[in-house]
């Protein structure tokens, strides 16, 4: 959605190809398993969640779990939200780097619709659109079903449940200190939604219900990560231990409490217009990002317009701190063609912009044509898109309701 992964070299620099950059959380934790953009992020919500595939750990277990967690298989859990349509940020940051894990760990990719619908009004049609092209795109990309869990987040329950259970136990203040509430709310005062006060504790939520040892995120996505980390030991304070013992819990410990690890730079794209922010769905003009299905025509119409400087030649672009466009556009190249950044240097260094231009257009367009094809293919089998989505829906669905069926139990609710 780091640590013990491989990435593909393009993506990374020379001193870095052997970390992972997509957004997740990585687990040895004792636990059932499940980041963006959200963890998710607060802005992508992009989540990738990771843990192991062992059960939560009971009161008596607890003294053997060390020894044992190393030979752990380990569960990755990612997603995007479905709003707007997955751009080339997306796929270099995140989605690109979750076939690289399929092979080595049990992995669960989710379309995150609920945190679609943050802020209001949306568009219903359009909600339903993207999150089957969403799911649609994910195996296009490279995820392929038979190793992993493709779903939608909303078709499992448990996240809107356990949502509501940590509502209940989170005081207000708490979430009136994030950032993106106060900053959104300043703006909009009253037409500000519910949603977007309460949307961190569904994050936490998605996190916690898969028993998550590490959360590596960004510095941006911080605040989240530490209200999850509160969540989790505020629960098992008031619910836990001894507590849920007492109510005849299986396992005392509610939530496995996750730590962050903060991963090392990566494949960062940036705006098309402003070199210094984040290539996103939510900027108003869609020059300033390239849609994994847009033509041919369009990709290179958004490359021509694309932001550039005034400076001669691109064999600085990497390095030089006032040049934060040509970062950007070297950094595509480098990940569409699989090229470390001194390979780049080597090949187009000693371009001019408007040479430069038309090479990154045609890099970028070939690599995209294979996404593309393989899309339409299963956008033309509806049914199968459906039943690639009832198998991950049953499968995560199996290891969510063991955490929020304990939880639960704990917290006093008649189970059967």
């Amino acid at each position: 959605m780091h640590r013990m992964t491989l990435v593909r070299r393009g993506c990374l620099s020379s001193a870095s190809r052997m970390t992972l950059r997509s957004l997740s959380l990585t687990g040895t934790g004792t636990g059932t398993g499940v980041a963006a953009p959200s963890v998710f992020t607060p802005t992508a919500r992009t989540l990738v969640a990771a843990a192991s595939t062992a059960t939560p750990t009971t009161a008596s277990s607890d003294q053997s779990t060390a020894s044992t967690e190393t030979a752990r298989k380990k569960r990755v859990l990612s997603g995007v939200q479905p709003t707007g349509t997955v751009h080339l940020g997306n796929y270099l940051g995140a989605i690109r780097n979750w076939v690289n894990l399929q092979d080595t760990y049990d992995t669960y990719f989710m379309v995150v619709d609920l945190h679609a619908i943050t802020v209001q009004p949306h568009n219903p049609k359009e909600l339903l659109e993207a999150t089957r092209n969403g799911a649609a795109l994910y195996i296009a990309c490279g995820i392929d079903p038979t190793k992993a869990k493709v779903f939608v987040q909303s078709h499992v329950t448990a996240h809107a449940e356990m949502a509501w259970l940590l509502s209940c136990v989170t005081p207000v203040g708490w979430l009136k200190k994030m950032i993106q509430f106060k900053e959104k709310s300043r703006k909009n005062n009253e037409e500000v939604g519910t949603g977007l006060l309460t949307y961190p504790v569904l994050m936490a939520a998605d996190i916690l219900l898969y028993q998550s040892d590490l959360v590596p995120v960004g510095e941006d996505q911080k605040q989240h990560l530490e209200l999850a980390r509160d969540l989790a030991e505020r629960t098992n304070y008031l619910f836990g231990g001894k507590k849920a013992k007492k109510m005849g819990c299986q396992y005392t410990r509610l939530f496995k409490v996750p730590d962050p690890f903060i991963p090392p730079a990566g494949a960062r794209v940036m705006s098309l217009q402003d070199g210094t922010s984040k290539m996103s769905k939510s900027a108003e003009s869609d020059l300033s990002r390239i849609n994994l299905l847009d033509s041919p025509e369009l990709i290179e119409s958004k490359i021509k317009k694309a932001k550039t400087d005034t400076f001669d030649g691109l064999a600085d672009g990497f390095e030089n701190p006032d040049r934060p466009d040509a970062k950007n556009l070297l950094t595509i190249y480098q990940c569409v063609t699989g090229k470390t950044q001194d390979e780049v240097i080597a090949d187009v260094g000693r371009l001019r912009w408007g040479e430069f231009k038309p090479v990154l257009t045609e890099a970028v367009v070939e690599h995209l044509r294979p996404i593309q094809g393989r899309y339409a293919d299963v956008m033309q089998d509806q049914a199968y898109l459906d039943r690639v989505l009832m198998d991950g829906r049953e499968a995560a669905e199996e290891e969510a309701m063991k955490t929020l069926m304990n939880v639960k139990k704990a917290m006093g609710f008649y189970t059967l």
